[in-house]
């Protein structure tokens, strides 16, 4: 499990820089050049990356004394859910097609998804 948990505490590492980097370009850059609007939307997506990635980097963490397959799963849909929920909302932010929308709720549900696993691993291994 201990491999696992690098994985994962590598993935947290470059998605929390990731999110640093895109916060600051936000800030500095798309301040003047975004409409308020996709502005927001474009901070919402920041926000929600480095909430759930700071959650990644716990669940690393945890995954050093959890040897379990859903946390492992957690995981992944965490990573997903970051790709798909804020990535979309990053390219609705810079007017690529409306259709990307549909992917947001999917990522949404994705990040719930890993949080209920997530819980779920860490209930079962307090039971062990």
């Amino acid at each position: 499990m201990r491999r696992d948990s690098g994985r994962i505490l590598a993935i947290a590492g470059v998605l929390l820089a990731l999110a640093t980097l895109l916060g600051a370009f936000g800030a500095h850059v798309l301040q003047t050049r975004l409409a308020p609007n996709r502005l927001s939307s474009f901070e919402v997506a920041v926000r929600y990356q480095f909430f759930h990635s700071l959650g990644l980097l716990c669940m690393g963490l945890a995954a050093r004394s959890m040897d379990s397959a859903l946390l492992r799963w957690a995981a992944a849909f965490i990573v997903t859910g970051i790709v798909l929920f804020c990535g979309s909302l990053y390219a609705l932010s810079f007017n690529v097609s409306r259709a990307v929308g549909v992917v947001t709720p999917v990522g949404g549900l994705a990040l719930i998804g890993g949080w209920v696993l997530f819980a779920t691993a860490s209930w079962r291994t307090q039971d062990r």
